[in-house]
C-alpha cells in the first residue's frame, strides 16, 4: 500500500554524527516548503568516500533516529543501509517512488555548494524526473555565482531546483569526531541523547563495530 502524503522531503548523508546543523536545516526547510515529513535517509556505502573511515551504518543510524525522534515530522529510513553495494541517489529516488503515490512530491534537499556536481551523479537525468531539489544557502552566500548553473541544469534538463536560505550553524561532523576521540565536549553541538550515544559506546575514541 502506497504513503498518501503530498510533499515529502529528503536529507541523505552520512551523518557521521548528525548535529544541530543538520536538524535546524531540515525544520527550516520543511516550514518554508510545507512538507508532510523530512525523511532522513543515512548512507550504507558511500561511493565517495572510504567505507573504513565512516562510522558503522548501525550506529549512524540509531544516533539518527534518536535525534530526529522528538520531530513528529522527522522519520529516519533504512533504504540504504539495506542495500548491498554502493548506494547511489538514483537508486533509492526510484524506490521511493514505489512507496509513494505517483502524486507525491518530492524534494531533495542539497547545500548549494552540491549544485555544480548534479551532473556527476550516477544517471543525474533520471534523478531529474524523480524528484525536485532544495539547495539551501547560508546566510552571506552568493547566490548569483549558482543561478546560472541552476538555470543552466533547468533549461538543458527540465531540473526543477527551488533555493532556500538556512541560520548560520558552523557546526561539522568532522569538529565534532575530532573533539570526541580528544576527549572534548561536543555539548550544545549534538542533542544530548546523541552526545549520550557516543559516550556510552565510546564512538571516535577507537575503533567501533557494529
Amino acid at each position: 500500500m502506497q504513503e498518501t502524503y503530498k510533499r515529502i522531503g529528503i536529507l541523505g548523508g552520512t551523518f557521521d554524527p548528525v548535529h544541530y546543523g543538520h536538524l535546524i536545516t531540515a525544520e527550516t526547510v520543511r516550514e518554508a516548503f510545507q512538507l508532510d515529513k523530512v525523511l532522513f535517509i543515512p548512507s550504507g556505502q558511500p561511493p565517495h568516500k572510504d567505507n573504513s573511515r565512516v562510522l558503522p551504518a548501525e550506529h549512524r543510524f540509531h544516533i539518527l533516529k534518536a535525534a530526529a525522534g522528538s520531530n513528529p515530522f522527522f522519520e529516519v529510513s533504512r533504504i540504504e543501509i539495506e542495500r548491498e553495494g554502493y548506494t547511489f541517489t538514483v537508486d533509492t529516488l526510484s524506490q521511493l517512488r514505489n512507496v509513494y503515490n505517483p502524486h507525491t512530491k518530492i524534494f531533495f534537499i542539497i547545500g548549494a555548494d552540491v549544485v555544480p556536481d548534479l551532473v556527476t551523479w550516477r544517471n543525474f537525468q533520471k534523478v531529474f524526473t524523480l524528484c525536485e531539489f532544495i539547495a539551501v544557502f547560508r546566510p552571506g552566500s552568493n547566490k548569483n555565482a549558482f543561478s546560472d548553473e541552476i538555470h543552466r541544469l533547468e533549461t538543458e534538463y527540465m531540473a526543477k531546483i527551488h533555493t532556500a536560505e538556512v541560520p548560520l550553524i558552523d557546526i561539522s561532523s568532522t569538529e565534532i569526531r575530532s573533539r570526541a576521540k580528544e576527549g572534548k565536549t561536543i555539548k550544545y553541538l549534538v542533542p544530548e541523547c546523541v552526545e549520550e550515544y557516543i559516550k556510552t559506546h565510546g564512538i571516535y575514541l577507537k575503533k567501533t563495530e557494529a
